[in-house]
């Protein structure tokens, strides 16, 4: 592939659904659970597949991501529209290395709010396409989340998705070959592949499990969150969607093939490109760009990833399938499991006995205990959202 590549790694939500681990101080995002390292470092390591790596965080967590990244050994920079360094992060400009690895520094990216990944990515995207501006080709990004447990041959898995978006000028997602009728996991139908990729016929979000089973039949895909396209592909998709304010506050979707030619957005940086973004920010509401985009546009296409062992580690019970199971049961942490089977139990300085339980989530962390059936480890949620407005998350 002839063009740079950004990778953006998605760090700036909470993971309501895995509480009591994860709480609004301390995001699953900077927890290792059952890893040697966090989850946002296992996918900034991913993400070393791309010339450059962006890490894209809320307000909220801007300064933890900083100090997380910088803990973990990565050479970190501020996003600057100068492309210069932060002041006080040790690097020095565009050239600043990670020492022990010679990669380039993790540029940290801070949204203006917490609005779902469809107004993050659109504002990343509009970021990352003036930063561009000048350049003799527009750099593809890998968009990424923070969250995720994968296993095996991702790079290969990357640079295919990077080379299909690059050729196609779509919005290129990859999918991962069903295990189970999982009802959590929005699902790809796709056309036809030819030359190692598919155009995408429909999304299908989160079916019930008969559903679930005709898709998997059907040779649909799970939908892994993890995207390829350029900047100006998705502003010209998010036209016609909620997300259209955002568009135009970035000057609009200019074609690529009009890159260097004095048709660009410099003249609004830095200061008026920030501002108009931010306005248009706070005016959208927040939605998953699954389904302010993907789902409406007609350039969508999809990548196989054979031999990957991926989970979206939301809930407890997804945890649970990631961890090597111990006497029957996914442990993590410090537990005694008598006559007990089919359970999850996590906890961090505390010890857990369970006696005599079948299918069930014990969660132990701090002062907060959780305990729920496996199968309703989805409702976390719910018990979340009324902890929040007791003030207790």
């Amino acid at each position: 592939m002839d063009r740079p590549s950004v990778a953006v790694v998605l760090a700036g939500g909470t993971g309501t659904r895995l509480y009591p681990a994860s709480r609004a101080d301390r995001p699953k995002q900077f927890l290792a659970l059952g890893g040697d390292r966090s989850l946002l470092v296992r996918a900034v390591e991913r993400a070393r597949v791309a010339d450059r790596r962006v890490a894209l965080t809320s307000p909220r967590h801007a300064d933890r991501t900083r100090e997380h990244l910088q803990e973990a050994g990565f050479a970190v920079r501020e996003w600057g529209d100068d492309g210069g360094a932060a002041e006080g992060d040790g690097s020095d400009g565009n050239d600043a290395r990670d020492p022990e690895s010679h990669d380039p520094p993790v540029e940290v990216l801070v949204e203006p709010e917490p609005k779902d990944t469809g107004p993050a990515l659109v504002y990343a995207a509009a970021r990352i396409r003036a930063d561009a501006d000048g350049s003799a080709a527009e750099p593809v990004l890998l968009c990424l989340p923070s969250d995720h447990s994968v296993d095996g041959d991702f790079e290969s898995v990357a640079r295919h998705a990077l080379r299909v978006a690059a050729e196609t000028r779509g919005l290129v997602t990859v999918g991962i070959e069903p295990t189970r009728p999982a009802t959590g996991y929005g699902y790809i139908e796709p056309w036809r592949e030819e030359d190692g990729y598919a155009p995408v016929r429909s999304f299908h979000e989160k079916p019930d499990r008969e559903r679930a089973r005709e898709l998997i039949d059907a040779g649909c895909l799970w939908n892994a969150g993890t995207f390829a396209w350029t900047p100006s592909a998705l502003l010209r998709a998010a036209v016609g969607t909620r997300l259209e304010p955002l568009v135009e506050a970035a000057g609009g979707p200019a074609d690529e093939d009009e890159r260097g030619s004095g048709n660009t957005h410099e003249g609004e940086r830095p200061a008026g490109l920030d501002a108009a973004l931010r306005s248009a920010y706070a005016a959208v509401d927040p939605v998953s760009v699954d389904y302010a985009v993907l789902e409406r546009t007609d350039d969508a296409f999809v990548v196989e990833a054979p031999g990957i062992r991926w989970d979206d580690l939301g809930t407890w019970d997804a945890l649970g399938r990631v961890l090597d199971p111990e006497d029957g049961n996914a442990v993590l942490g410090e537990a005694l499991a008598l006559d007990a089977e089919d359970n999850v139990i996590a906890t961090e300085d505390a010890h857990v006995t369970a006696i005599g339980v079948e299918g069930l989530v014990v969660a132990a962390y701090d002062d907060r205990v959780l305990v729920v059936p496996a199968e309703e480890a989805g409702r976390v949620r719910e018990a979340v959202d009324l902890l929040r407005d007791r003030d207790l998350f």
